[in-house]
């Protein structure tokens, strides 16, 4: 290294005392250091060139240990830039042509381009007194940095690979999504042009032009990956509400939501760079796939109508047999809409509750007006509908026939909205079908009270009925939409 043996072994000291730091926080504890390396010995002026001798051993030994992806995660904004830089004098020196050495190299004198002593310092660059532009001050810290370092002149050759990542860095700026980046291969060539460089890649020029470039990526890289990653989030957010679990295959393996709620992001930009490479590749399939084909429950496949007159002119989609899906509904699928009708009774609750008497009855909706009838109105205001006497149990069951007529209503409006969308269309007419199976519940429980209050000579009965008559009329309309074609154009005399 250098000519002074002291001025090395400090240098070699703080990348010691860095990498066991951070072999400790890895592993959870103390990590032994061979005798006469210790901090005390270190300080001592005897024997400096046998110190060195096993310095230069005990590091490679850590450099075994320590991975890329480890000291990308362990260098932080917090990290001293005394450290970094100390780290990059190592590294230059070594010029070892090993895939790690590099990537460390490259990884060190990026930080230190991305966090200089001095916000904003790397900017700043004026003109010389002949009107020539000087080397960028990153150029000029690289080189003040490894000064003492063997740095050879470039040849012609590896000038021109450097001139490479001015295109390379306006290609990736012109990447809108996370499908095209990785498509292009620019990850791949930019490895490939920095290995050609061979041990000419430890040169100040070289590394003061990677680092920029590495910045610039960097960043444009994260935005398009938190992008894929919200877009994914948000596809399996809105599948999960309508009851499905599998959001698409990718390398022959189904992708469900679990698996989605389980993508780390922060972790996954840390981890190893091969590792993290395939991963991201497979979240930009993911993410295509879903832009391609828009995830739908599992269960017997949409038929389109029978023919392209009836479908231009907006006929529903074939179904299978309504009394097969119904059976395919799964106890998830019925725990997600139960949660969507407590929401519907609170909001509607809320509003009758505020409402002026004269209009509350009125309940605005989304696409419609929701009338409540003034037993229905009074259920709303009530306060004991939990309980377990008549009329807790009566209140109960007109809050349950309302909302699920008010949920059968908005899933028909945005069953028709979607027509022209088969897998969106798909999506609201299996919300149908659940509602259907808890309709026939809330029918089973309906049918108990009205025989409770004719037992105890109770007075809702008629009030019951008219809501009951409501929920009878919503679950025809929606039997009937949910009918094959066929069944629904000879319902009405046609062919």
């Amino acid at each position: 290294m250098g000519e002074d043996p002291k001025w090395e072994l400090a240098i070699l000291a703080t990348v010691q005392g860095f990498y066991e730091k951070l072999l400790q926080d890895h592993l959870g504890g103390e990590v032994p250091v061979p005798a006469g390396l210790e901090a005390i010995s270190l300080q001592s002026d005897d024997n400096v060139h046998g110190i060195l001798l096993s310095m230069h051993r005990w590091l490679r030994l850590l450099d075994l240990a320590i991975t890329p992806a480890m000291l990308r995660r362990a260098l932080t904004p917090e990290t001293d830039a005394e450290i970094a830089e100390a780290m990059l004098r190592y590294f230059t020196r070594n010029k070892e042509v090993s895939d790690a050495n590099r990537d460390k190299t490259d990884l060190v004198a990026t930080f230190l381009y991305r966090h200089p002593r001095v916000p904003g310092q790397w900017e700043r660059r004026g003109y010389g007194l002949d009107g020539s532009i000087p080397l960028a001050p990153f150029e000029i810290a690289m080189l003040e940095i490894l000064a003492d370092a063997d740095a050879p002149a470039l040849s012609e050759e590896q000038m021109h690979l450097l001139r490479q990542f001015d295109r390379l860095q306006e290609e990736a700026s012109t990447f809108r999504d996370l499908n095209a980046l990785l498509d292009s291969g620019i990850i791949v060539r930019v490895r490939e042009l920095k290995q050609l460089f061979d041990t000419a890649f430890y040169h100040p020029s070289v590394l003061a032009t990677i680092a920029p470039y590495n910045t610039a990526f960097g960043r444009r890289f994260d935005e398009l990956f938190w992008k894929a990653a919200k877009e994914i989030k948000t596809f399996a957010r809105d599948l999960e509400e309508q009851g499905g679990s599998i959001l698409g295959n990718v390398d022959g393996m189904d992708v469900t939501v679990e698996h989605v709620s389980a993508l780390q992001e922060s972790e996954l930009l840390r981890i190893d760079y091969g590792t993290a490479l395939e991963k991201f590749r497979r979240v930009s399939r993911l993410r295509k796939s879903l832009q391609e084909h828009p995830p739908v429950r599992r269960v017997p496949p949409v038929r389109a109508a029978t023919s392209a007159g009836s479908a231009k002119a907006g006929t529903p989609l074939r179904l299978p047999d309504l009394e097969t899906m119904r059976a395919a509904v799964t106890p998830q699928q019925i725990s997600s809409e139960e949660g969507k009708l407590s929401k519907i009774e609170e909001s509607v609750r809320a509003f009758v509750q505020v409402a002026d008497a004269r209009f509350r009855h009125v309940v605005p909706m989304r696409y419609f007006n929701l009338i409540l009838t003034p037993v229905e109105v009074a259920a709303f205001c009530a306060d004991g509908r939990e309980e377990k006497s008549l009329q807790g149990r009566v209140t109960h069951a007109l809050l349950r026939m309302t909302t699920v007529c008010a949920r059968m209503t908005t899933e028909l409006e945005e069953l028709r909205r979607t027509q022209n969308s088969p897998s969106l269309w798909r999506l609201h007419a299996d919300a149908l079908v659940v509602l259907l199976e808890i309709e026939r519940s809330v029918q089973e429980n309906v049918k108990r009270v009205l025989a409770s209050v004719e037992t105890e000579g109770g007075t809702q009965t008629e009030a019951i009925q008219t809501s009951l008559k409501k929920l009878h009329d919503c679950t025809a309309l929606v039997r009937q939409t949910l009918s094959p074609v066929d069944k629904v154009v000879g319902a009405s005399g046609g062919r």
